[in-house]
């Protein structure tokens, strides 16, 4: 059916049913996945993360693990989009919340799901004024409870009634503490504003192209991965003029291009003086540049241009969380920037499917999947993700993953908490194998005091057994847009704020000359 002669109410009923509104169900799923998203707490390992409903398009096999893709497998062409790509809205029975109308306090929030938000934080939070006792042990210098001084603290715990008139946030127990306490509370005021008006554009019924990506472009158009601004002029985004709606964007966009932008033979990140990088950081993502910017091999769809393929790059993502769920058109997005090469993405920690029973069960453990693996091989022909709800330690001694190559194998840690009190011993057992394996090992931190206690942390468990190949500093790639814990009104943070990398120490053999 032509929708040029076609009018809107008969396109949209003639279509509900074959197309089952794909087009609106994929924009609805990406926002979804922000809402429900992972919010750090004061254990942020142990915090679990939110998922989406699926993709009705994706195809998952949990038949055990492949090393790599299958030989001579088609390639598979992405169908352009049309009629079947377009968002059919959906309006009816849905408050609309206008940009200049989205400033709302949490209790008296139109969004059901803000009210509970709210009520959940009343019960559980603290009042952050000095005069009341300790709930906890500070995790960072600047910790509000870290100024609760024994000797002066006199008032016991109390919960976060008082809403701020001006950021609509329980933070204060009443109003007298948040008043006497109000130029503290004025640091942050105006992101956790912010933070609210972001939440409740997501639940406001407007369409959002921001979460419409770009398929694949020439290989003659470079990438210029400087910045968010540069990445997505050259890779042809939607033009996004407003400032909420590039903090949208960017929340899920950060950790498929945190770990881009490293590796990327064009990355921000080098050895001139401010680019962070290390000599022996050079050494080893040099391996991983070569491997994902091949040379041309004259390869071509005839019996000619047969050419033999290399094993896809494997990135082994640990602790995952919230990544794991992410939309898999967000990973998609990592192909595009390494047209040439194949990626293979394994996701690894017990938290890696939870909330995720709708959309994957956990196969059964059989002699052919003795780990429950879920490996999604039909993604796109260049892209693979598998799934493991197990610790790497455990994984790393059956050699599942052996053997390891510096040209074809990377770490990545999303915000481990490698030195956070709640989480470190979890980290104890599987340092060391990561050093062993000597491949790079990338690490994202919430804040800087969060990056540099990883460090820190490392130091304090290795020593010299480990070479920086990058300097910790802010992340280009981080998100813009603020996260609030719930379990804290006063703490806030960004996901992947900063990042950094390590590998094991390699020692150079050298012969000394006999006389």
């Amino acid at each position: 059916m032509n929708s040029g002669y076609t009018c809107l109410r008969c396109l949209k009923g003639s279509l509900s049913e074959s197309l089952g509104r794909r087009g609106s169900h994929k924009n609805r799923m990406l926002q979804r996945w922000i809402t429900t998203s992972y919010k750090p707490s004061a254990v942020p390992i142990h915090s679990s993360r939110q998922s989406t409903e699926p993709s009705k398009g994706r195809a998952a096999s949990s038949l055990g693990y492949q090393g790599q893709y299958a030989k001579n497998e088609p390639v598979e062409i992405p169908t352009p989009g049309g009629l079947a790509a377009t968002p059919i809205p959906d309006l009816e029975g849905r408050p609309l919340l206008q940009p200049n109308n989205l400033f709302h306090s949490f209790s008296n929030s139109p969004s059901p799901e803000i009210r509970r938000r709210a009520a959940f934080m009343k019960q559980n939070a603290y009042c952050p004024h000095p005069t009341h006792h300790q709930t906890r042990l500070p995790s960072a210098p600047d910790d509000p409870e870290a100024r609760k001084v024994s000797g002066s603290a006199s008032l016991p715990p109390a919960h976060v009634k008082f809403e701020c008139p001006d950021c609509g946030i329980p933070v204060s127990c009443s109003e007298e503490h948040w008043a006497d306490d109000y130029e503290s509370h004025l640091e942050i005021c105006d992101t956790l504003r912010e933070i609210n008006e972001d939440d409740h554009d997501l639940r406001s019924g407007r369409f959002f192209p921001e979460f419409e990506y770009p398929g694949p472009q020439i290989e003659e158009a470079l990438v210029n991965m400087t910045n968010w601004d540069t990445y997505l002029y050259s890779r042809e985004f939607r033009a996004i003029n407003e400032a909420r709606s590039m903090r949208q964007a960017t929340r899920l966009l950060t950790y498929p291009m945190t770990i881009g932008s490293v590796l990327h033979e064009l990355s921000p990140y080098n050895i001139r003086r401010g680019g962070r990088l290390t000599t022996e950081g050079l050494k080893s993502l040099s391996a991983l540049r070569y491997t994902l910017h091949p040379p041309r091999t004259g390869a071509g769809l005839d019996i000619k241009g047969l050419r033999p393929n290399p094993p896809p790059v494997r990135i082994f993502i640990l602790g995952a969380r919230a990544e794991s769920s992410l939309p898999r058109e967000v990973w998609v997005q990592l192909t595009h920037i390494f047209p040439r090469a194949t990626i293979h993405l394994i996701f690894i920690g017990p938290e890696s499917m939870a909330n995720r029973d709708s959309e994957f069960p956990l196969p059964e453990r059989t002699p052919e999947n003795p780990f429950g693996a879920i490996v999604e091989a039909r993604i796109s022909h260049q892209i693979k993700i598998s799934t493991f709800v197990e610790y790497f330690h455990t994984l790393h001694n059956t050699g599942l993953f052996y053997p390891y190559d510096p040209y074809f194998d990377c770490f990545m840690l999303y915000h481990p908490g490698l030195g956070h009190p709640a989480s470190s011993h979890e980290w104890e057992e599987t340092l060391p194998q990561l050093l062993e394996t000597k491949v790079p090992i990338i690490c994202t931190g919430y804040t800087e005091w969060d990056m540099h206690r990883d460090r820190k942390w490392v130091e304090e468990k290795v020593g010299g057994e480990y070479d920086l190949l990058m300097e910790p500093g802010e992340n280009r790639f981080r998100s813009l847009r603020w996260d609030l814990n719930d379990l804290d009104p006063s703490d806030i943070s960004c996901g992947n704020w900063g990042v950094w990398a390590f590998r094991g120490k390699r020692y150079e053999t050298t012969r000394k000359d006999v006389e």
